[in-house]
């Protein structure tokens, strides 16, 4: 018998870092608000929200952690780093501050672009690693530099799909499926996806899950994209674990057969 939607998911985990999670769809916090967040977690099933830790330190009525529910893995994030030198710092005092050991690591000089510096990732992710860290580096799709992560310790590798905030989609399709099928660590897609459509594609190509947030967060109706973001990542998972039927690259096939029509 057919298994139902939710067994599926069910039974399709998601490994990271040493832990499990089903939902394949996480939350990028840039834009945060308590709709966002709250529509991330019941529509799109979001078990994942990334943190910034510049504000998991602050005061007032801006922290983010008072909108974040028990039961939600907060993901620090490295997010004004400039160099290894202080992501390391960043993601140290976020262990301290009880965020515990997974840390995504964003180093980022250029600040028109906001392309992350992988080879101050790679080094970054080197020293966490060795302290304990389960690291999750943002990193431009560069292949050698993912195999670089992978003898760093990476616990996964976070290729940006286009400029982060763009919505501008697949820009880096290619080179993202060559990290799906030269790296073997699960791929999360971040950055640029603008559509659920978009995501859909990014899971059907074999990614193992998929960050967004400002496609969510300037969306007219918030709760209803989110429900659209966690309904097409979990088809694109969906058609991906089915297996893709062939492309035909000259001419068409027939879906029935042509011959044995009936004769008068």
């Amino acid at each position: 018998m057919m298994k139902s939607e939710r067994e599926i998911l069910q039974d399709d985990r998601f490994m990271l870092g040493g832990r499990e999670f089903h939902s394949r769809f996480i939350l990028g916090s840039g834009k945060y608000n308590v709709e966002l967040i709250k529509a991330a977690i019941e529509q799109a099933g979001a078990e994942i929200i990334t943190l910034a830790v510049r504000r998991a330190n602050s005061e007032g009525e801006g922290n983010i952690l008072d909108f974040i529910p028990e039961g939600t893995m907060l993901l620090p994030n490295t997010s004004g780093a400039r160099n290894a030198e202080e992501a390391v710092r960043i993601a140290r005092l976020s262990r301290e501050l009880g965020c515990g050991n997974f840390v995504k690591v964003e180093i980022m000089r250029d600040s028109k672009y906001l392309l992350p510096d992988n080879v101050e990732t790679v080094k970054a992710t080197e020293v966490l690693t060795k302290e304990g860290f389960a690291v999750l580096p943002y990193m431009f799709p560069d292949l050698n530099t993912a195999r670089d992560l992978v003898q760093a310790g990476a616990a996964a590798v976070m290729p940006l799909a286009a400029p982060i905030g763009s919505n501008k989609g697949l820009a880096a399709k290619e080179f993202i499926q060559i990290l799906i099928h030269e790296i073997d660590l699960p791929i999360i897609v971040d950055a640029g996806i603008g559509r659920p459509s978009q995501a859909c594609e990014v899971m059907e190509m074999g990614a193992a899950a998929v960050m967004a947030n400002t496609a969510i967060a300037t969306a007219g109706d918030i709760p209803r994209m989110a429900l659209a973001f966690g309904k097409a990542v979990a088809a694109g998972r969906e058609a991906y674990l089915s297996g893709l039927g062939r492309v035909r690259e000259n001419g068409g096939e027939a879906s029935s057969p042509l011959t044995g029509f009936l004769r008068d």
